[in-house]
């Protein structure tokens, strides 16, 4: 396999993972952004430790989707993540009502 044919490989992978994502992002709560890793999730919960003046979050997740071209499944009931760097949560918004796309009305 020729380098360009591994990075078409991967470029065709990241387009395949995009489309998941929009395609299931309406049904979970949560955006969380760790240094490693991008997850959706309904439920999310930080909490800071701090054993001998060291700081470092734990991140625990459930329902979770994990954006990762590499990992064969995606969905995972259960997360849990140690980490020292910065963890971003994001609550989604859930518009009440969505309008099909491409359909036509009348």
């Amino acid at each position: 396999m020729s380098a360009e044919d591994l990075e078409k490989y991967e470029t065709e992978m990241e387009l395949s993972l995009y489309k998941e994502y929009r395609d299931i992002v309406g049904q979970f709560s949560y955006v969380v952004e760790t240094e490693r890793r991008f997850y959706l999730a309904n439920s999310v919960d930080v909490t800071p430790r701090n054993p001998e003046g060291e700081i470092y979050f734990e991140v625990r997740m459930s329902d979770a989707w994990v954006w990762d071209m590499y990992r064969p499944a995606r969905f995972v009931k259960n997360v849990r993540v140690i980490t020292f760097k910065d963890v971003h949560v994001e609550e989604l918004d859930k518009p009440d009502l969505r309008l099909p796309e491409g359909e036509a009305f009348g």
